[in-house]
């Protein structure tokens, strides 16, 4: 398995997609019922192979990241070869960036010395899909790209 399992909520939200790539295994109702009953062991197979294609869908997709822990954020914009980034870090160290309060700080503060921030660029060593699942791993998630574009546009002016 190159990435992870889909949640169970994840695959009944996919149930159809499921259902349609187990009919391209040649694979139907009855016999899926057999294999998960008979053959465990395939069954799993299935599911991991099915995760796989698509989390592969869903990453090569994938053009912003989002990640908010307490004191930063991180914003990334993914390209064929690299990621582009914007790191946001508060110098005060009761801002809270999980909160309401702390993104309206945030605003408030955007272009003071209490906000540190960093733009960088990052090759992509490895399979690039595998690269922002990490990311993903680490705590990011997709995003439209608003926030990137906003402050990447005021960093470019």
């Amino acid at each position: 398995m190159k990435y992870a399992r889909l949640t169970k909520e994840q695959f009944d939200e996919l149930h159809a997609e499921f259902a349609s790539f187990l009919a391209t295994q040649a694979i139907d109702k009855a016999e899926w019922d057999s294999l998960k009953i008979n053959k465990p062991e395939v069954a799993e197979q299935e599911l991991d192979v099915f995760s796989d294609l698509i989390w592969e869908g869903v990453l090569s997709r994938a053009e912003y990241l989002e990640h908010f822990s307490r004191n930063h954020i991180f914003l990334f914009q993914c390209f064929d070869t690299h990621v582009q980034s914007i790191v946001l870090k508060s110098l005060i160290q009761e801002t809270d960036f999980l909160s309401k309060e702390g993104l309206q700080w945030l605003s408030d503060n955007m272009f003071t010395e209490n906000i540190e921030m960093k733009v960088g660029k990052k090759v992509f060593t490895e399979d690039r899909n595998a690269s922002i699942f990490e990311l993903i791993q680490q705590g990011a998630f997709l995003s439209d790209g608003l926030l990137f574009k906003q402050i990447n546009t005021i960093i470019e002016s």
